[in-house]
């Protein structure tokens, strides 16, 4: 190579210097440094969106129905539409993000409106505010985002103290969701809901009874019906009973626990009672040896019903259990046999000197037998004459014929012996046809004869005063007006003349009214 080349100068890299950031860049870069941490202050202020489906849209507005927990706003609805089947509305609602802990599986929903239960009012602030949707918080652990609402706001919220029971009733009667419950007249619960049992037979109600109340509800505690007024007019009399005036209004139901020498615990939650109709039936005395007999009348049992006691020298030994009718038409007679329960022992009644290590069966029998033999027979009395309600009377007549027991039906046949109503009619029967027998028309003919008679002794009478007044006006001439004498034969004159008028009066009375000779007089002559 030349050396002229070698002065040629050598070429170096030279790396470029970096340019300044130019400040119109600065403005986009803070600019979207804001906007991300708005978007990001936004994501993270919104809380989480649920569904929630109503039977219908009435009162839901999207962007204004706001979702409210003890009186503070928790969300609103965003959107409503119509679900896919068209028969709900489904609401999406955007939740404040504190909310996030109540939104759990168990957690209830429902629109506030003005409502109307048993007798008290709610949501009447929704008149002027518009409705809105209420929650209850849940108690569950697994968090839930899409919820069905309530028809009905509930009526025990989930913190208050008590405690649920089930009441099986044949009729639901006046019983609504809200229906109060007394104890000793002071509001203890209230019924909750009711379901049609699978079986069809009867209902399942749910109530609520608030602490401390709940703790009065043993196993032995008794629900009766305390609807209205509860007024009863039978063979037992009038009774009426009632709770309070909300109770007669709106219906109601009240328990109550019988004192016992040894107190029972409280009974568990959701235990099953039975609701009866009334208070006294609640209370009536269980079974203990019941045994049913056949009475047969042969008069009517108008009043006679299904229930009615059965009474011995007026203590209550049983009840009537069943009414039949029965036509012989080899007799052609018609007889009522009415069966009735007999269980002394139930109404407190108690056995003296009963035999020990015999059979119950043998003992009835015998005791029966030897009370008959003594003259017991049934008879029906009234117990009201109001109502003309009967009841069924046991009895000793030592003086009634002999009869014996029949054991050979079942139940067996008791002997009866008529009733004192029957007995009285069949009196004034009997004498009422001695009457009719009575010849009347003979003893009026006799009777115008004697009259005819006296009425002719009258007048030979009035004769004789006619010539005795005739007598004493000519010994007037003779005696002095001022003597003692003249004075005495005045008094006798007028005396026998009013005498002569009473007797006319009799025989008209007589002629008019001949009967009066047997009944007597029985009022004055028109």
């Amino acid at each position: 190579m030349p050396d002229n080349f070698t002065s040629v100068p050598e070429s170096k890299i030279v790396p470029k210097k970096r340019g300044r950031i130019s400040f119109v860049w600065v403005i986009p870069i803070v600019a979207a440094i804001a906007g991300g941490w708005i978007a990001v202050d936004k994501i993270m202020s919104e809380g989480p969106k649920i569904t929630i489906t109503f039977q219908s849209g009435d009162g839901l507005d999207a962007g204004k129905t706001k979702i409210m927990y003890d009186g503070l706003p928790v969300g609103k609805l965003t959107a409503v539409k119509m679900a896919d089947d068209h028969k709900h509305v489904i609401a999406t609602a955007e939740m404040d993000p504190k909310a996030k802990d109540f939104l759990v599986k168990d957690t209830k929903f429902w629109v506030v409106k003005p409502r109307m239960t048993g007798l008290s009012f709610s949501g009447l602030g929704t008149i002027l505010s518009g409705n809105y949707i209420g929650v209850e918080m849940g108690q569950s652990q697994e968090s839930e985002r899409s919820y069905i609402a309530l028809d009905a706001p509930p009526i025990v919220a989930h913190d208050t103290p008590g405690r649920f029971f089930m009441l099986k009733t044949a009729e639901l009667g006046s019983l609504n969701q809200g229906t109060p419950i007394y104890y000793r007249q002071l509001q203890a619960g209230e019924v909750v809901s009711w379901e049609l049992d699978p079986t069809g037979h009867f209902l399942n109600v749910k109530v609520f009874i608030q602490s401390p109340y709940d703790k009065f509800v043993t196993p032995d505690t008794r629900f009766w019906q305390a609807s209205g007024i509860d007024m009863t007019l039978s063979a037992n009399g009038l009774h009426v009973e009632t709770q309070s005036i909300m109770s007669i209004l709106a219906g109601g139901i009240a328990f109550e626990t019988p004192t016992t020498d040894s107190p029972q615990p409280p009974a568990g939650a959701n235990a099953a009672f039975t609701l009866y109709n009334d208070r006294s039936t609640a209370f009536r005395p269980p079974p203990r040896d019941p045994q049913s007999y056949l009475l047969v009348f042969n008069q009517s049992v108008r009043g006679l019903t299904v229930g009615a006691p059965v009474t011995m020298n007026g203590v209550t030994v049983g009840e009537v259990t069943a009414i039949t009718a029965e036509f012989d038409a080899k007799t052609a007679t018609f007889t009522v046999p009415v069966t009735v329960s007999l269980d002394p022992a139930r109404y407190g009644v108690k056995f003296l000197e009963v035999p020990a290590g015999e059979d119950s069966r043998a003992i009835h029998r015998k005791m029966m037998d030897t009370v008959v033999a003594k003259g017991l027979r049934a008879q029906l009395k009234t117990g009201s004459l109001i109502s003309g309600a009967l009841y069924v009377s046991v009895d000793f007549y030592p003086d009634a014929p002999p009869a014996t027991m029949d054991w050979a039906q079942n139940p067996p046949r008791v002997p009866t012996m008529p009733g004192s109503i029957e007995g009285i009619e069949s009196s004034l029967a009997g004498i009422m046809k001695k009457i009719d027998q009575m010849q009347f028309k003979e003893i009026s003919d006799d009777l115008r004869k004697t009259f005819g008679e006296l009425d002719k002794t009258l007048v030979g009478v009035r004769g004789t005063l006619t010539n005795a007044d005739l007598l004493l006006n000519n010994a007037g001439q003779l005696v002095n007006p001022n003597s003692v004498l003249m004075q005495g034969l005045d008094g006798t004159v007028q005396e026998m003349g009013e005498a002569a008028k009473a007797l006319r009066v009799l025989m008209d009375y007589l002629e008019r009214h001949p009967e009066a000779l047997i009944r007597g007089k029985t009022g004055d002559s028109k």
